[in-house]
């Protein structure tokens, strides 16, 4: 057996798992880099969710007393910790749905980055232990 000395590095089980490090980094980097494609797109976002809303007005003689419940599209979101809600006209659904899913996607791919992120770090803390030699005394 030889021993591969490198930067103060002298067991060939270190030399090993810092080569693994690097590697797994490296294929963190690759998948920051495709995961942080929606961060360059140019479409416009709404931050929310389209759905159609059923619900009862309270009149006792109406429709929806019966079971008919009236229905509209709306966009729904959160804003201060609170749950907004705006009606949307039949010809905005189309437009509004198709922004909220582009912000859907950012947000998805920002967590994403969030969790890579973590995770380089803990690569980068592992290598930096690995490599690190204190200073000799005397």
């Amino acid at each position: 057996m030889y021993v591969i000395i490198y930067m103060g590095i002298h067991d060939t089980s270190t030399t090993q798992e810092l080569s693994r490090l690097r590697q797994r980094l490296r294929r963190l980097i690759e998948r920051l880099e495709r995961v942080l494609g929606t961060a360059f797109e140019r479409s416009p976002m709404i931050k929310g969710t389209v759905y159609e809303l059923a619900r009862k007005c309270g009149t006792p003689g109406c429709r929806c007393a019966r079971g008919e419940l009236h229905r509209s599209m709306v966009l729904s979101w959160s804003e201060g910790g609170k749950t907004r809600l705006k009606s949307l006209k039949p010809e905005q659904v189309e437009e509004v749905r198709r922004k909220s899913e582009v912000y859907a996607r950012f947000r998805r791919s920002r967590a994403t980055v969030t969790k890579i992120c973590r995770e380089m770090i803990e690569v980068l803390d592992r290598i930096e232990e690995l490599r690190r030699e204190e200073f000799p005394d005397g």
